[in-house]
């Protein structure tokens, strides 16, 4: 059952082509690599999907559940998107430096609260309840993720690897079913990658969870992808799965060298 489809997907700018007919299923429950050299398009692609860009030509459908009854997104501002169960995380960490690891979850969850700005300015009943149902829910998350003990710290605090966590943490605050994590590994250490691994397939199965993601680690991407995509100058040059991947001709001329796939 598809949770995400593209279809003919394509992005320009300008005279330049940086996604070019992009068409990509990803079913639930997988967790699906999209791969590439840097300029290929991968970011962009992800930028369509969650609605920083319309594509230029081309649809993006979607299915919080699976199944036939796909829904275009094509257009949608980003905040909505997020709503109807997409979230993403970024290359570069953005978290909130000031605030503490709960805020940073937290704030994340008014995407869902109903009282509003009004509500909190005149004081709501309805609204401190939502807070304190908030406050809960951020705490109870940041246990499941192995954060509970750095709650009250500020975020920047904390160790790289686990500002990593965190981004991931508040993306799931939002209650996605489309997980896009965007090189999640970028900057960590052996260890730090290998528990993110782990990580990423723990919260797939505990928060039944479907993963996109762009890496350029590769040994992740072996280790933990049911199916690729790679792209090369905006097309989609090879897709299967790790194994059918890494001995790609084609692949391994445009991206992984031969050295990368012993």
């Amino acid at each position: 059952m598809s949770v995400l489809t593209t279809k003919g997907a394509t992005m320009r700018f300008g005279g330049v082509v940086a996604v070019d007919d992009l068409n990509i299923e990803v079913e639930r429950g997988e967790i699906v690599a999209l791969i590439g050299p840097n300029g290929a398009g991968k970011t962009t692609a992800f930028n369509m999907i969650t609605g920083v860009y319309t594509p230029t030509e081309g649809d993006v459908l979607f299915n919080k559940d699976g199944g036939k009854d796909m829904r275009t997104i094509t257009g949608k501002r980003p905040d909505l998107i997020t709503k109807m169960g997409i979230a993403r995380t970024f290359q570069n960490i953005r978290l909130f430096g000031e605030m503490t690891v709960l805020d940073n979850v937290m704030i994340a969850q008014h995407l869902h609260i109903k009282s509003g700005l009004f509500g909190a300015v005149i004081g709501w009943p309805r609204y401190y309840k939502e807070e304190r149902r908030m406050k809960d829910g951020a705490l109870a998350l940041l246990e499941r993720v192995g954060l509970l003990e750095e709650a009250y710290e500020l975020s920047t605090s904390l160790p790289y690897g686990k500002q990593r966590r965190l981004e991931i943490a508040r993306a799931l605050a939002t209650e996605p079913s489309l997980l896009l994590l965007d090189e999640p590994a970028a900057g960590m250490n052996p260890t730090e990658t290998l528990e993110l691994t782990e990580f990423v397939r723990q919260i797939r199965d505990e928060f039944d969870l479907t993963v996109l993601l762009i890496e350029h680690h590769m040994q992740i991407v072996m280790d933990i992808s049911d199916r690729i995509y790679v792209l090369d100058f905006g097309k989609t040059i090879a897709r299967g799965t790790p194994e059918e991947i890494q001995n790609n001709e084609r692949v391994i001329e445009a991206y992984l060298g031969v050295a990368d796939v012993d």
